[in-house]
C-alpha cells in the first residue's frame, strides 16, 4: 500500500478606451461570435506606462500580457519602463519558469485538465484583463484571479476555466487574471545574505501586491472600479487570498476575498525559509558574499539546488515536529512584508471588515481518480486501509462518515475531502469569531461524467462552474445541461458576491453567513441545498490527526 500512498502525496503536490475617450464594444450579432476586431483604432486605452490594444471579441474587449511591474531576480517588483506609442497586448506573456508539469505524464489527466503551459520567461510580472467597455465610468466591479499550483507552478492561463469572457460579459464585471514569480524566483529567503535581500523570500507576494496596486491605479481605464476589488483564487490561489489578508501592503487595496480549496492559516516560518536559502548556497557551492552570482546562474540550475536543498531542510523540520501540506516556496514570516501568520492563532485584523467566502470539493485529491486500485475497493478494503491513518478509531470514523454522508458508497471512504475542508472550517471559524465582515460557506459536490466518472468532485472541479465556463472546459466537466444550469448558479452567486459582499441569488437557497453554531454551508451540486453542521463529528475524528499548513 506504501507506494499507492507515495503516488497520491506526489500528485498532490504537483498539482486567475481609446485615448481617453469613453468607448464600448457593439454586441456581436448572431452567428459572429468568433468574430475579432483587432487595429491601432480599436481596443485602445492608456496605462501609467503608455498606451496599450488588445482586442474586441463578441462584445467584449481583451487584453493580454500588460506589463504591471518588472524586477530583477530576488529583488522586489518595480514600475514597469513607460514605452512610447501604442504597445500590442493581445496574446499572453511570459509565465514563471517552472519545473516540467508531472500532469503531463497521465494521458487521461492531460486531456481533462488541458493545460497550457504557455512560454516561460522572467519577465513574467503581466496581467490580462476582459471587460465589457473601456473608460466610460461605469465603475464595474473587479474580481481579480489568482492561479493555483502552490506557489511553485501555474499560471493565469494555465486552465482553459481561467478564460474570463463569459464571466465579464454575464456580469458586466472586469476579470483581471495574472502572473507573478513562483518557486526558487519568487521564495527563496537570502535575507542573511544582506539588507538588499530582506524582502526575498517574499519577492512573489510583493509581485501579487504589486498588481493589485496596478490594478487601483489602471483599472478604471479599463471600465472597473478600484474600490470594489475581489480578489479570488484556488488552492495555492486561495493561499494566497488568505496571506494577502495579512499582509500590511495590500490593504485597501481588495474589498472582498474568495478562498476556493486553499485556507492556508499559516505559512513558513522565517528560520525554515532562511536555512533553505543557506542551503541552496551551499549546494552551489557559494558564500553568503557571493549571494549576487545567483542572479546569473541558469534557471533550471538555481531550480535544482533549491528543490534539494527543500528536501534537506524539510527532513530537518519533521525531526523537529513540523508536518506541514506545503513546505518551501512559499511566503514567509519575516517581520516586515509579512508580519505574522496569516490565521493563526486568529483571522488578520486588518481584513475584519472585508466579506469572505471559503469552501472546498466534496473530493479534492480524489483517491480513486489518480489510483485505479481505489475505484472498484470495497468497504472492507476501504477500512484496512483506513486504518492506516486511524487506527483503532477507524470505526469512530466510519460511523462519523456515515452520519455526515447517508448512503456513502466504499470508496468514499477514501475519496471524500478530510484535508482542505478542516481547514475551511476552522478559517470560516476564525473569520466569524472577528464579529466584522461575514464569512459565507460552501461545499461543491457535483461529480463529473467524464470518463466513466473517474474526475468525480476533484481538485479544481468547481472552477469552470465559477467562470461560467463548463462549456468551454468540457473536457472536464462533460459540458450539457445539467453542467451549465449549475454554472449559472454558481457564476452569479460569485458576481454578486463581488458586487455587493452576498453571494444570495434567486436561485440558490437562502444562504446564511457562517457561524460555528450553525455551520452553514451551501451545498452545490444539482440540486442545491444549505447544510448545518453536517459533518461536525467526522472533523472531530480527522482533527485528532492533524496536518498543518493547508
Amino acid at each position: 500500500m506504501r507506494p499507492i500512498i507515495q503516488l497520491l502525496l506526489a500528485g498532490g503536490t504537483l498539482l486567475f478606451s481609446a485615448c481617453g475617450g469613453a468607448a464600448r464594444a457593439d454586441k456581436a450579432e448572431a452567428g459572429e461570435s468568433s468574430r475579432i476586431e483587432a487595429s491601432s483604432q480599436t481596443a485602445v486605452t492608456t496605462t501609467e506606462s503608455g498606451k496599450v490594444a488588445g482586442y474586441v471579441q463578441s462584445g467584449l474587449y481583451i487584453f493580454k500580457g500588460v506589463p504591471y511591474a518588472r524586477a530583477e531576480r530576488f529583488m522586489p517588483p518595480q514600475a514597469p519602463e513607460k514605452w512610447e506609442g501604442i504597445r500590442s497586448c493581445r496574446a499572453f506573456g511570459p509565465t514563471c519558469p517552472q519545473a516540467v508539469r508531472g500532469g503531463w505524464q497521465s494521458d487521461e489527466h492531460s486531456f481533462a485538465f488541458d493545460w497550457d503551459d504557455g512560454h516561460p520567461g522572467e519577465d513574467c510580472l503581466r496581467v490580462n484583463i476582459w471587460t465589457p467597455a473601456l473608460a466610460d465610468g461605469a465603475k464595474r466591479p473587479v474580481m481579480v484571479w489568482l492561479h493555483g499550483g502552490g506557489y511553485a507552478a501555474g499560471s493565469g492561463q494555465e486552465l482553459p476555466s481561467y478564460d474570463g469572457a463569459n464571466l465579464a460579459r454575464k456580469g458586466d464585471v472586469v476579470v483581471v487574471t495574472l502572473n507573478h514569480r513562483l518557486n526558487v524566483l519568487g521564495f527563496l529567503d537570502l535575507s542573511d545574505c544582506g539588507e538588499e535581500y530582506a524582502s526575498s523570500g517574499n519577492a512573489g507576494l510583493l509581485d501579487l501586491v504589486a498588481a493589485l496596486q496596478w490594478v487601483n491605479r489602471n483599472i478604471e481605464a479599463f471600465g472597473g472600479d478600484p474600490s470594489n476589488v475581489t480578489i479570488f483564487g484556488q488552492s495555492g490561489g486561495g493561499g494566497k487570498v488568505s496571506t494577502l489578508m495579512a499582509t500590511p501592503s495590500a490593504a485597501g487595496l481588495f474589498h472582498k476575498a474568495i478562498v476556493q480549496s486553499g485556507s492556508m492559516l499559516r505559512t513558513m516560518e522565517s528560520k525554515y525559509s532562511r536555512r533553505i536559502g543557506a542551503e541552496v548556497l551551499r549546494q552551489l557551492g557559494l558564500t553568503p558574499a557571493e549571494a549576487g552570482k545567483l542572479k546569473s546562474i541558469p534557471y533550471e540550475q538555481l531550480l535544482a539546488a533549491g528543490e534539494k536543498a527543500i528536501a534537506s531542510v524539510k527532513a530537518e523540520a519533521e525531526k523537529e515536529g513540523i508536518s506541514t501540506f506545503i513546505f518551501g516556496w512559499a511566503p514567509t514570516v519575516d517581520g516586515i512584508v509579512l508580519p505574522a501568520q496569516p490565521f493563526d492563532p486568529q483571522a488578520p485584523e486588518q481584513s475584519r471588515d472585508i466579506p469572505m467566502m471559503v469552501g472546498t470539493t466534496i473530493h479534492e485529491f480524489t483517491m480513486s481518480t489518480y489510483v485505479p486500485y481505489f475505484r472498484t475497493i470495497t468497504e472492507e478494503q476501504a477500512v484496512e486501509y483506513l486504518k492506516t491513518r486511524y487506527g483503532d478509531r477507524t470505526d469512530e470514523f466510519v460511523a462519523a462518515m456515515g452520519k455526515a454522508y447517508p448512503g456513502y458508497q466504499p470508496k468514499d471512504l477514501v475519496d471524500i475531502d478530510v484535508v482542505f475542508r478542516p481547514g475551511a472550517v476552522e478559517q470560516a471559524r476564525l473569520k466569524a469569531a472577528q464579529q466584522g465582515a461575514p464569512v459565507y460557506m460552501y461545499l461543491f459536490g457535483w461529480e463529473s461524467p467524464v470518463m466513466d466518472g473517474m474526475l468525480r468532485s476533484t481538485h479544481c472541479m468547481e472552477i469552470p462552474f465559477v467562470f461560467d465556463n463548463t462549456a468551454r472546459h468540457a473536457s472536464m466537466t462533460g459540458g450539457g445541461t445539467e453542467a451549465q444550469a449549475l454554472a449559472d448558479k454558481m457564476s452569479s452567486a460569485w458576481l454578486n458576491f463581488a458586487r455587493t459582499g452576498n453571494p444570495n441569488v434567486d436561485s440558490l437557497p437562502a444562504w446564511e453567513a457562517y457561524t460555528p453554531q450553525s455551520g452553514a454551508t451551501m451545498y452545490f451540486d444539482n440540486e442545491c441545498r444549505v447544510l448545518h453542521n453536517h459533518d461536525k463529528e467526522l472533523l472531530e475524528v480527522v482533527r485528532s490527526f492533524p496536518t498543518r499548513g493547508f
